[in-house]
């Protein structure tokens, strides 16, 4: 790769991701059920069916797996909470969750890495998604009580707290677009949680601050939304997608505010006496986790319902997900978020990474692919800060191939390949290649 650590700032944090649901094993440790497990139950919603029962088996190797980073030199660990773990029923504590997570930290903390929790990574318990989920109101206040248990058990030992990751997926892609749990294609639905889970923010930054915790975020996803050419009506329809995917929520949390684009097809649905929430949405926090994999280009769809936007496909090469590979759109977004929104704000790249179908062969998996692109968004970043973005960290996405949602086990994002029939660990050519560039 052609940059290494000293072409950043001190103390810039280099680390990997990974999420509860998609790589511990859900089947053990008393975890509760999640609307996860039912709709990937459901035929049609997840390739073979498949779901995070076993998952990497993470809950019973996290130690080979935390070794994986020590050794590859990483500064932190961006993991995340399982809400149905600590509280199968979204309510009731279960005591074994809160132990797993107890040794998790503790291991990284014995390796020197810097753990980066999250605590919501979509795996809401079956019990509160039976009474709404993120539909509903009051699950915001539940939220806010597992933030409490969690942060009373291992607050003290975590670096940051992300409240929430991807609240766009949460809310709009799995409640207007169907494609990830609950599944639905309802506009009142979604106005409802879009709504919701940026209040479960608000809620869980208020519990966090009455106990005195520090360095509190949230991980927003943003996808870089240009118009296909350049009529009027596409340059429109690119400020009404780009109001969807990127000005929603981070228009919320730092100016207490929803972008007017959004509000014209949401606004006869959303929850009476939405307005008094903003305070509490747009309180204070501490640093921003952006998340960045691709570009969109977009035209109106004359006669469609609202938004009335379609895609146009592009000419980028893509990767196994069929995303388009635009490391430009990473600077734009550090940059564009340091100027119009968060200042002088930390900001972490808390996801950024590439699918591809990567295979051993002789023990080894060569991808080369992957190791261009990593570099060429390490880059992105390093421009972004040279152009004024106070970027603080960068996390590559993901340690491990993984249950990748909607898409099983089929797509592998991971610096490590898992053979999900042994559960055997291979360190591929850019989990190599990274070492070297981040080698102090």
């Amino acid at each position: 790769m052609n940059f290494k650590r000293t072409d950043f700032p001190p103390g810039f944090v280099f680390g990997a991701a990974t999420a509860a649901y998609q790589i511990e094993g859900h089947k053990f440790g008393g975890a509760g059920s999640t609307h996860w497990d039912t709709f990937a139950a459901t035929p049609g919603n997840v390739i073979r069916a498949e779901d995070g029962a076993l998952a990497c088996d993470h809950y019973h190797r996290y130690a080979e797996d935390l070794d994986l980073l020590k050794d590859a030199g990483m500064d932190a660990y961006r993991f995340s909470t399982s809400w149905a773990r600590v509280m199968p029923d979204g309510r009731t504590v279960n005591a074994q969750g809160l132990d797993f997570y107890d040794r998790l930290v503790d291991a990284m903390l014995e390796r020197g890495l810097k753990p980066f929790q999250t605590l919501y990574h979509w795996e809401l318990p079956s019990a509160l998604a039976d009474i709404g989920g993120w539909a509903n109101r009051d699950t915001t206040q539940y939220f806010g009580d597992f933030t409490d248990v969690i942060t009373d058990r291992i607050g003290d030992r975590v670096h940051a707290i992300a409240t929430i990751n991807e609240p766009w997926c949460v809310a709009y892609l799995s409640h207007f677009l169907g494609h990830h749990a609950p599944g639905l294609r309802d506009l009142r639905a979604t106005a409802r949680a879009m709504h919701h889970i940026t209040l479960a923010h608000g809620v869980a930054m208020s519990r966090l601050r009455g106990k005195g915790m520090s360095n509190c975020g949230i991980v927003l996803n943003f996808d870089h939304t240009a118009a296909a050419d350049d009529s009027a009506e596409a340059a429109q329809a690119a400020i009404v997608q780009d109001a969807i995917n990127n000005r929603w929520f981070i228009e919320a949390i730092t100016k207490g505010t929803y972008p007017a684009e959004v509000l014209a097809g949401f606004d006869p649905h959303m929850p009476d006496g939405w307005q008094d929430d903003m305070t509490q949405i747009s309180q204070k926090m501490d640093w921003l986790g952006v998340n960045y994999y691709t570009r969109h280009r977009v035209q109106a769809d004359p006669g469609a319902p609202w938004p009335a936007v379609k895609d146009v496909p592009g000419d980028l090469p893509r990767t196994q997900m069929g995303w388009e590979i635009y490391p430009e759109g990473l600077h734009h977004f550090l940059t564009r978020m340091a100027r119009d929104y968060v200042r002088d704000m930390p900001i972490f790249v808390t996801e950024n990474g590439m699918a591809w179908d990567d295979t051993v062969e002789n023990g080894s998996v060569y991808d080369p692919e992957r190791t261009q692109f990593v570099a060429d968004h390490v880059l992105a970043a390093k421009q972004a800060i040279a152009d004024g973005a106070n970027v603080q960290g960068f996390f590559y996405w993901s340690l491990l191939d993984n249950y990748e949602w909607a898409f099983g086990y089929e797509k592998r994002f991971g610096m490590v390949h898992v053979d999900f029939d042994t559960l055997k660990r291979t360190p591929k050519a850019s989990y190599h290649a990274l070492k070297a560039a981040i080698a102090r």
